[in-house]
């Protein structure tokens, strides 16, 4: 073999080594992956002392009776979700669920509770989650416009006399992104429980965490991102979109969050631009704010819900 044939296999070598490495990285964090077991069992040994009230939640969520609704995304996607007790005039939640996970699984604790407060519910299974349609999940970068069209989708259809856009983990980035947009007039507030300030930061946060160089990896994360999943991390961001914000939000986040910090969402409420309430929970890890402290959780709501419904 000469040396400029061998050159050449070298330098194909490398840069086969290079993409594989760039769809590796995109694989990890942006692929389309959901495991039902994760989705749907809650054992002692992983969920402790809240196995007994998730188990209960998914027991609810699967005594509910669903509508099945597809709509088309802004770039031509299917989307899904479930619809349950709404009608015509009645106030709307529509719930965002978070990163590889589900409406039932993310929400099925507090279904009852909106239930009860009189919502009718539109579950949404988010692009590349469930039944929607999608390969990859750009946190909250194409999402956000899929929440808009959720959002006129509800107005147009049940004309509701108020809705909430609800969204835990990922789900509340996608609500706060979403935030910078005309929004149909029924949408009176904004929920957002543990939401990240932007897909880089939290992106740099767990590759910091995984004690890997932040530098190197982020770049072949965002070019994966953008070779493959067809977006730029950095297009969007919760912190930015409040800045244009109109509606009023109510921010919530546990303090012992490891995964997503607290002081996300404090920095999401001082960039907020509309009337806004944050609540931290001590002692509640990723997500698990409502199941740490119900009744304090449940006394926002309610009191959100009484100040902005407009009744």
């Amino acid at each position: 073999m000469s040396g400029l044939l061998l050159a050449l296999v070298i330098i194909a070598g490398l840069v086969l080594l290079f993409w594989a490495l760039v769809w590796a990285c995109y694989a990890l964090a942006f692929r389309r992956y959901q495991r039902k077991k994760t989705l749907t069992v809650f054992d002692e040994k992983h969920y402790g002392r809240f196995a007994k009230a998730l188990q209960a939640g998914q027991a609810y969520y699967h005594g509910l009776t669903f509508e099945e609704v597809d709509i088309p995304a802004f770039d031509g996607l299917r989307l899904h979700a479930r619809v349950c007790g709404a009608e015509a005039g009645k106030p709307l939640l529509l719930l965002f669920h978070g990163w590889r996970s589900s409406a039932a699984r993310d929400f099925g604790c507090v279904l009852e509770f909106y239930r009860a407060q009189g919502f009718g519910l539109v579950l949404v299974d988010q692009r590349a989650h469930s039944e929607s349609g999608g390969k990859a999940i750009s946190f909250g970068v194409h999402e956000r416009r899929d929440c808009l069209a959720w959002a006129r989708w509800a107005e147009e259809r049940f004309h509701p006399s108020a809705m909430y856009l609800d969204g835990i983990s990922m789900g509340a980035a996608t609500v706060l992104m979403a935030s910078e947009f005309d929004l149909p007039a029924s949408v009176r507030g904004i929920i957002a429980d543990c939401g990240y300030t932007s897909p880089r930061d939290i992106l740099k946060k767990v590759i910091r965490q995984c004690h890997l160089p932040v530098a190197p990896i982020y770049f072949l994360v965002r070019l994966g991102a953008r070779a493959f999943g067809r977006f730029d991390p950095e297009a969007a961001s919760a912190a930015r979109a409040l800045e244009k914000c109109r509606v009023p939000v109510l921010f919530i986040h546990g303090e012992a969050d490891d995964f997503v910090p607290c002081d996300m969402s404090r920095e999401n409420c001082a960039h907020c631009a509309a009337p806004k309430t944050l609540i931290t929970v001590p002692g509640a890890d990723h997500g698990f704010s409502y199941l740490v402290d119900r009744e304090g959780v449940e006394a926002a709501l309610r009191c959100f819900f009484a100040e902005t419904s407009g009744k």
